[in-house]
C-alpha cells in the first residue's frame, strides 16, 4: 500500500508541475522530481552519517524535514532558471512535491513535531531564502543589456533541441542592428549556357550556434545557386550572425537580384605565395583579383577586419577593379598573432604584385560536387565537398572546398600530397565555416571540424574522385562578376559582450550562493 502511494503522489504531483513548466514538457517535471528526491536521499544519509561521526543523540526528523526544504528550495531554483516559471508560481508550487511525499512517507504521529520543529523552520526558511535570492539576482545578471538572463537560458535550451526557435531569434533579433551586407559572386559559364558555377563570398557570417539564424546559411545559399557553387568564408566574424530566420529568408532572397559588375573571357594562372606559416593564393580576372589566404596547417581563428582593409587599400593603390578576400578556415587554430597578420598581409601584397605582370588566357572550367557519393559523415554539412577545375594556358588547377566548421589540422596537407602523387594540382582547400551540426555534439569547442571523425585516406580519396569528375566536364568558359548589397538585421559584437556579461556575473554569484549554503548545510549538519 504504501509503495502504491508514492507512485501515485509521484504521477500526479509530477503531471500538475508540468502543466507550470512551459511548454507543459512531462519529461522535464520527471527530471527535476528525480534529481530532488535524491538530493533529498543525500540530505538523510548525509545527516545520519554526521549522528555517528558527532555521536549526536537521534535526530533523523530534523533531517527529514530539513531535506524537504532543500529540496523545495530545489525546485524554486529550477522552476525559475530553465522552466520558465516565475518566481510567485514557483513559490506557490515549489512544496508541492516535497510535502506529498512527507505526508507519505513520514508515519502521521510525526507530522506535527517534524512541521513545528523551529529549528528545523529555521534551517528551511534560510534555505528558501537562499534560492530566491539568487533566483532574482542571477536573473537580472545581465542588466543593462539583458533584462533577463533566465529567458535567454530557457530560450537557449529550447532551440537547441530543435523545438522551438521563435523565442531565441526573437531574443536576438530584439538586440540586432539593421546594417548593409555585401555579396559577391565570381560566375563562370559555358558558351552554350548549359554549365553553370558560382564562387559566392557572402559578408554575413555562419552563426550564431545550429539552428538559430543563419547557422546553416553556407547550404542554403548553396541550394539557391542549384547545388553549382561553392560558398566561401568571408573575412567576417560573429558579429555578422543573421539573427532569425526571417532575416535569412530576408537576404537569400535579395542575392537572387544580384547585378552584374564585369564580365569577361580570361584569367591568369595562380601565384602562390608563401611567407613563413601565410600562404596566399591569387587569381586575377581581367583586373578583378580573388585571394585564398590560409596559414594551414597551422591554423587561426576568423581573420580580423583590418587584414581586409589594408589589402584593399593596396589593390587600389594598385589599380585593381576589386580584390575578393577568401579566408581558407582551413585549419584550427587560435586568434592570428601579429607576427602571422604581418606575414599573410606580405603574402598578399605580394601575390597581387605578381599577379599584375601575369598574361590572361582563355578559360576553361570543370566542376563537381559530391551529391553522388552520398557521404555520410558527421563533421561535414548538407553542402558536402566540390570541387573545381581551372584550365588556363594548357595547366589545369584545382580548387577544394566542404561546407563544414573548419578543418583538422594537416588533413588539407594530407589531400594536396594524394592530389601531387596522382598528377594533380590542388590549389587549396576552403571551408564555409557553416555551424549546422547533423548530430549532438559533445566536444569543448562545440562542433566537428572536417577530418576529425572522417579519416584523411578517405577525404584524400573522396576528393581526387570528385576532381576527375571536375576534370572529364571542362568547357570553355565565360566569366561574370555578380553584387549586391543587402540591407539585414545582423547580430552585432554588442549582444556577444552582453551574453558574455551576463553569464560570467551569474556564474560568479552562484558560486557565492553555493558556498554560502555548503556552509550552511554543513552547519546545521554539526
Amino acid at each position: 500500500m504504501g509503495l502504491i502511494s508514492v507512485i501515485v503522489v509521484l504521477l500526479v504531483t509530477q503531471y500538475i508541475d508540468s502543466r507550470f513548466i512551459k511548454n507543459k514538457e512531462y519529461s522535464k517535471s520527471l527530471h527535476m522530481s528525480l534529481f530532488g528526491n535524491v538530493l533529498w536521499l543525500l540530505t538523510i544519509l548525509v545527516g545520519l552519517l554526521s549522528v555517528s561521526i558527532f555521536a549526536k543523540p537521534e535526530t533523523s526528523i530534523f533531517f527529514i524535514t530539513e531535506g524537504m526544504f532543500i529540496f523545495a528550495s530545489f525546485r524554486i531554483g529550477l522552476f525559475t532558471t530553465t522552466l520558465g516559471v516565475n518566481l510567485r508560481k514557483a513559490w506557490l508550487i515549489c512544496f508541492l512535491q516535497p510535502m506529498a511525499m512527507f505526508f507519505v512517507l513520514v508515519p502521521q504521529s510525526m507530522w506535527l513535531p517534524a512541521l513545528t520543529d523551529p529549528v528545523s523552520l529555521a534551517y528551511g526558511s534560510a534555505f528558501l531564502v537562499i534560492a530566491t535570492a539568487w533566483s532574482v539576482l542571477t536573473d537580472r545578471a545581465g542588466r543593462p543589456g539583458l533584462d533577463s538572463t533566465h529567458k535567454i537560458i530557457q530560450a537557449y535550451l529550447s532551440s537547441i533541441k530543435g523545438k522551438d526557435l521563435s523565442e531565441a531569434e526573437a531574443v536576438i533579433e530584439n538586440s540586432s542592428k539593421p546594417s548593409n551586407v555585401y555579396t559577391s559572386q565570381l560566375r563562370f559559364f559555358s558558351n552554350d549556357k548549359k554549365t553553370d558555377f558560382r564562387l559566392v563570398l557572402p559578408d554575413v557570417h555562419p552563426g550564431p550556434y545550429h539552428p538559430v539564424g543563419g547557422s546553416n546559411i553556407p547550404y542554403l545559399i548553396y541550394k539557391k545557386m542549384n547545388s553549382s557553387a561553392m560558398i566561401m568564408h568571408s573575412v567576417s566574424d560573429h558579429s555578422l550572425n543573421l539573427p532569425s530566420q526571417q532575416q535569412v529568408e530576408n537576404y537569400l532572397n535579395s542575392i537572387s537580384e544580384s547585378t552584374v559588375s564585369q564580365e569577361g573571357l580570361t584569367c591568369t594562372q595562380p601565384v602562390v605565395v608563401q611567407i613563413n606559416k601565410a600562404r596566399a593564393i591569387g587569381l586575377l580576372f581581367d583586373k578583378n583579383a580573388i585571394l585564398f589566404l590560409s596559414l594551414s596547417p597551422h591554423g587561426m581563428e576568423d581573420l580580423p577586419n583590418y587584414i581586409r582593409k589594408e589589402i584593399e587599400q593596396f589593390s587600389k593603390n594598385r589599380s585593381f577593379e576589386r580584390v575578393m578576400i577568401v579566408d581558407a578556415h582551413n585549419a584550427m587554430g587560435k586568434e592570428i598573432s601579429k607576427v602571422d597578420s604581418d606575414d599573410l598581409l606580405k603574402a598578399a601584397k605580394s601575390c597581387l604584385d605578381s599577379l599584375i605582370t601575369k598574361k590572361p588566357y582563355p578559360l576553361e572550367f570543370g566542376y563537381a560536387n559530391s551529391n553522388e557519393l552520398n557521404l555520410n559523415t558527421p563533421d561535414l554539412a548538407l553542402g558536402g565537398i566540390g570541387i573545381l577545375c581551372l584550365k588556363i594556358n594548357g595547366e589545369k588547377y584545382f580548387l577544394g572546398w566542404a561546407d563544414s566548421n573548419n578543418m583538422e589540422n594537416g588533413i588539407r596537407e594530407v589531400v594536396v600530397n594524394h592530389f601531387t602523387k596522382n598528377g594533380y594540382n590542388l590549389l587549396e582547400i576552403c571551408t564555409s565555416d557553416t555551424h549546422y551540426a547533423q548530430t549532438k555534439v559533445r566536444t569543448k569547442i562545440g562542433y566537428y571540424p572536417f577530418g576529425i571523425i572522417a579519416k584523411s585516406k578517405d577525404v584524400a580519396d573522396w576528393y581526387l574522385n570528385i576532381a576527375k569528375k571536375a576534370d572529364a566536364t571542362i568547357k570553355p568558359a565565360k566569366f561574370e562578376i555578380l553584387e549586391k548589397e543587402t540591407e539585414v538585421k545582423i547580430m552585432g559584437p554588442k549582444i556577444f559582450e552582453d551574453f558574455s556579461k551576463a553569464l560570467d556575473n551569474s556564474m560568479k554569484i552562484t558560486k557565492v550562493f553555493v558556498i554560502g549554503t555548503v556552509i550552511l548545510f554543513l552547519i546545521s549538519m554539526i
